[in-house]
């Protein structure tokens, strides 16, 4: 089904099948991709500028966007970035005509969860847009902000306030377990079982070395201390006061 005004709301009763908004300013592609995905069961609405794709992505309650890169009125990648920082955690997959590796990295880093070159394949686009669909929320983030910390699963970086924080690759997996679960009492057997992969638990301090060395570098001498030892329980990363 394709439509071209009103976007579904909260309010609004909801139309079977996967609610898409398609940000295109080529009304050719629009329809195009509009009609193929209404033949696939897809719900689309269709804008094509920046400024009304923002504000229909804001109002609406979509499953999954569709976001050219180059829009008039307000680039897709600026579009991308203003929901992000309002919090909004829809899946968006990027359409651009820029094909070079850098400008796929700027899409994702902007916040886009997948990036489609044009001329695309309508059907690889259906398939990407399902294959975003069934991913868990928690794996379509680029960038976890909690608390002081700001790690970009991307690029591998790790900021506390404007500090960077150098991690090894263990210590990496390790502090994105904790910042995925901020004020919660994780055990060694959880840690070693969904960091480590280990199908059992052996006897060892592993776990207490590795965050040991890795409280050491988040929590720098003079910053509040964000890991905490629970006695006799496991381990927390303390957001709340």
């Amino acid at each position: 089904m394709i439509t071209a005004g009103q976007a579904p709301t909260p309010n609004m009763p909801r139309m079977t099948g996967p609610q898409v908004l398609l940000i295109e300013d080529d009304g050719k592609l629009a329809l195009d991709v509009a009609e193929d995905l209404g033949v696939r069961d897809f719900v689309v609405t269709v804008v094509g500028t920046g400024p009304e794709g923002l504000e229909r992505a804001t109002s609406g309650n979509f499953d999954v966007l569709v976001v050219d890169r180059m829009l008039p009125g307000l680039d897709g990648l600026a579009l991308i970035e203003q929901l992000r920082r309002q919090g909004s955690r829809t899946p968006v997959l990027v359409l651009s005509a820029l094909s070079a590796v850098d400008d796929r990295i700027s899409g994702l880093k902007a916040g886009g969860d997948d990036y489609l070159t044009k001329p695309f394949a309508l059907a690889e686009l259906a398939a990407r847009l399902e294959a975003l669909l069934r991913r868990p929320i928690e794996a379509r983030e680029s960038v976890l902000h909690v608390g002081p910390i700001v790690m970009d699963l991307i690029d591998g970086t790790v900021l506390r306030g404007n500090r960077l924080i150098e991690l090894l690759p263990r210590e990496f997996r390790l502090l994105e377990y904790l910042l995925r679960r901020p004020d919660c009492i994780l055990t060694r057997d959880m840690l070693l079982e969904d960091v480590w992969h280990y199908r059992f638990i052996p006897q060892t301090n592993l776990v207490d070395v590795h965050i040991g060395k890795l409280r050491r570098k988040v929590d720098a001498p003079g910053e509040a201390p964000l890991i905490h030892s629970i006695r006799g329980a496991g381990f927390m990363l303390r957001i709340s006061n």
